[in-house]
């Protein structure tokens, strides 16, 4: 089992890590649109999911995965009537390939920020 770190993304806001490899699989923890500086994206959902997606770059890089290893992807959303903005954007970061999917809206999420996403992904040999 491999921690996986990187400044590129936001430090845990808690006791957890940015995400973990276990044998040939990463699991991200859930990304919220926190800067590498730890500074909240307060926009748009478009602009936060942007950022979201910044953050899941960055540390499946690290782990040596990419958006094109993805297998599942878990979206929160903070309001279901934003999905197709949301959608729109996760189109655009995956448009060719486009792994397992479930999206559910939560009460409220850390920071009262409007999307978190968490991956889980294949590690490049």
């Amino acid at each position: 089992m491999k921690t996986i770190y990187t400044k590129s993304a936001p430090d845990a806001i808690g006791p957890y890590s940015q995400g973990i490899v276990v044998n040939n699989l990463f699991y991200s923890s859930g990304q919220i649109p926190l800067t590498a500086e730890g500074d909240l994206v307060d926009g748009t959902v478009q602009e936060q999911t942007h950022q979201v997606f910044k953050n899941l770059k960055a540390v499946l890089k690290e782990a040596g995965a990419s958006l094109e290893t993805v297998v599942k992807a878990t979206v929160f959303i903070k309001d279901m009537n934003q999905f197709p903005l949301i959608n729109e954007v996760y189109g655009e970061y995956f448009d060719t390939h486009k792994p397992a999917r479930s999206c559910v809206e939560v009460a409220r999420l850390p920071k009262d920020v409007l999307v978190e996403i968490e991956v889980i992904a294949l590690v490049n040999s």
